[in-house]
């Protein structure tokens, strides 16, 4: 038996959770053919098959996390084995995999394939529910969202706790731990704006001002040697809310970029979190963090900073609240800011000038 072990997935990671496998021992596989999916810090990743042969043995379970470079499966040698067409060696450690698209394929001699849209089988994984299990009620017996739904409800499976929620869970108790949180909250008039202002464009917009204006809150705290480094770019963090826990891309050098490149890569990111595509580059780097939960609900909050940022803005839901006009008084619409800093790093002072100015922005009609 030739041996297969987890590749090298690069970015410093060093293990992986099996999500699905797309093979069966038995199943003859070709090069590049999809061997399983595995889950690495929000991000999942189909690997390829090295070569064609016979699949021996599967060393290595769905929901089982593996570290990089331990053997997850073995190739049958002898007669089974195919020669001409491996593609590198095959040994303790693999060079990274090309990340592919899940296909579906009537491969197996031992077990029937499980015919499912990479869709169908991201909604059972967030159910825990067993493919395999699951009577096919679509075309040429592929499984459907209601097949998935019956199937839940049936063997009373539910949600997983997935390494995307375990990652999400880690990082907040650390940053629990870690940073010294304090807050400070204000309300930006914002009567001004148009009925078609791209919300999440003026808020970057307005968080870069603030940057600008206290660059010791776009900066990175060293907690052993207690020193701040102010960053030369402004990479942004991104919260996006899902089924499958929070997810924070980083928008790269925003002050360099434009309302319609900040859509544009937010459009992306939104995409590739429901596609369960995003890369673990894209998840790691931020500088500082923008989440806009009132787009759901809420005013104000105290958010989390997640070390070694220094600082994340929150943004509330828009209310009408009565504002000073002149020598009266009128309705106006306000958006609510709440600004949560690592104390240890930031003054209450620097959080108090870069929230003004965060608020200045927002509150200008330009």
């Amino acid at each position: 038996m030739k041996t297969f072990a987890l590749p090298d997935l690069g970015e410093g990671l060093h293990e992986a959770e099996i999500i699905s496998w797309h093979v069966a021992e038995g199943d003859h596989v070709v090069v590049d053919q999809p061997l399983l999916a595995v889950e690495t810090e929000k991000a999942v990743v189909e690997i390829p098959s090295p070569q064609a042969g016979h699949i021996g043995k599967l060393l290595a379970k769905v929901g089982e996390r593996v570290k990089v470079g331990v053997p997850v499966l073995e190739f049958e040698e002898g007669s089974h084995a195919e020669s001409g067409t491996i593609m590198g060696q095959l040994g303790e450690v693999q060079t990274a995999p090309t990340a592919v698209a899940s296909v579906t394929t009537s491969r197996s001699r031992s077990a029937p394939a499980v015919r499912a849209t990479p869709a169908v089988r991201a909604r059972a994984r967030e159910l825990g529910v067993d493919l395999s299990l699951v009577t096919p009620s679509g075309p040429g017996n592929t499984i459907t969202l209601a097949d998935v739904q019956v199937a839940q409800t049936r063997f009373g499976a539910e949600p997983a706790f997935r390494s995307t929620w375990r990652t999400m869970a880690t990082n907040m108790a650390r940053a629990w731990r870690e940073v010294v949180h304090a807050t400070v909250q204000d309300d930006a008039d914002i009567e001004a704006w148009t009925s078609d202002e791209d919300v999440t464009s003026r808020l970057v917009r307005a968080l870069i001002a603030g940057c600008q204006a206290e660059p010791a809150l776009n900066a990175s705290f060293d907690a052993v040697s207690c020193s701040l480094c102010e960053n030369r770019t402004i990479d942004l963090g991104v919260a996006i809310d899902s089924p499958r826990g929070v997810f924070v891309p980083v928008l790269r050098d925003v002050a360099h970029g434009t309302s319609q490149d900040w859509r544009r890569q937010i459009d992306a990111f939104k995409h590739q979190v429901e596609e369960h595509s995003l890369a673990p580059a894209d998840l790691r780097g931020a500088t500082i963090s923008l989440s806009n939960f009132g787009s759901i609900a809420g005013r104000h909050a105290s958010l989390i900073v997640m070390p070694p940022q220094v600082a994340i803005l929150g943004v509330g839901r828009t209310t009408a609240q009565a504002v000073q006009v002149n020598c009266g008084v009128a309705m106006h619409r306000t958006l609510p800011l709440s600004l949560t800093f690592d104390h240890r790093a930031v003054t209450g002072g620097m959080a108090a000038r870069f929230l003004r100015a965060v608020t200045a922005d927002l509150e200008t009609t330009r």
